[in-house]
């Protein structure tokens, strides 16, 4: 039987769009013949058509779901080529099983997760189904990420914005589950879809990074004001560190819904937290945004019609 190597999975991966498991069963059933492995693909309904693998998935949903308790949370991210896909209620419905899936997970890598039974069929694996609903929607799909949150010392909320174009997950640090700390928690992470925070509180922010900024600003500052005194110019960059870190620390950002204009959502969390009678504390977040990072496609009709029409 012929050896099936990496690049032969690749290479068939790419021309079929199929999975990676998928790939290296078709080679081993097929004795690694590449167009034999096609067909066996395409007669098992696995393989979409090879032009799908090259295109871009960038739109698409995120999903987040809770157990019961609000210990245990998990947030996914699952593209399609189109945002009317991502509209389309076949493929909502599928996303919140992906969801509920990484709710009962226990695998940390997205190889893992992939390679796991399927949740409404376990003669599958998480990607023949992918592969199946992609031969079904017509479009590239992805699971691009997922992370899940188990609390041993509180709960987990979470938050979604524009019918899941962003997705948040927020765990507390409380002794209490009720409507109040849960109001609490979903507020948080409403300003965490809002304001983007990179870190939760500023003893998270890496000291080099603090060191890189310090630099960055002094430089600034003794472009502005070449004849400043060192003393002065320190002040200027504590300053100006100090207001980024307001920007980007979660604890640090003025809470959106506070009447004053003033209120940090530290204050605002210590305030739930005195009026339950209880201690809560903002323990972490994870933030989801569709297509993040990701090259979106951009659709020029008239470019695509000439085309058509052969000028």
């Amino acid at each position: 039987m012929a050896a099936i190597t990496a690049a032969m999975v690749k290479e068939l991966r790419e021309l079929t769009g199929a999975g990676m498991m998928d790939c290296k069963k078709a080679l081993n059933e097929t004795n690694g013949d590449k167009d034999k492995a096609v067909e066996f693909l395409r007669e098992k309904g696995l393989a979409a058509m090879a032009k799908k693998a090259n295109r871009i998935a960038a739109e698409g949903l995120v999903a987040t779901v809770l157990s019961d308790d609000h210990k245990t949370g998990a947030i996914v991210e699952v593209n399609s080529e189109t945002d009317f896909v991502a509209k389309n209620a076949d493929f909502q419905a599928y996303v919140a099983k992906v969801a509920e899936q990484a709710l009962a997970t226990e695998s940390e890598t997205l190889e893992a997760f992939m390679a796991e039974p399927w949740i409404e069929d376990a003669s599958l694996t998480v990607e023949q189904a992918l592969s199946q609903k992609i031969a079904v929607i017509g479009e590239k799909l992805s699971i691009r990420r997922f992370q899940k949150i188990v609390s041993t010392d509180g709960v987990v909320t979470t938050y979604i914005h524009g019918g899941g174009k962003i997705g948040v997950l927020v765990e507390l640090t409380t002794d209490s589950a009720d409507a109040a700390i849960l109001e609490c928690g979903k507020n948080v992470a409403m300003q965490t879809a809002a304001l983007k925070p990179l870190y939760t509180s500023e003893s998270e922010v890496d000291a080099s990074y603090i060191e890189h900024e310090k630099e960055v600003l002094m430089a600034q500052a003794k472009n502005e004001k070449p004849d400043a005194n060192e003393k002065i110019l320190t002040g200027m960059v504590m300053g100006r560190i100090k207001k980024e870190m307001k920007e980007v620390c979660l604890l640090d950002q003025v809470y959106v819904k506070a009447e004053d204009g003033k209120q940090s959502v530290a204050k605002y969390v210590e305030e739930v937290a005195k009026a339950a009678g209880t201690k809560v504390a903002v323990k972490g977040f994870v933030r989801f945004e569709t297509g993040e990072g990701m090259e979106k496609k951009e659709e020029n009709f008239a470019e695509e019609v000439a085309k058509q029409m052969g000028n």
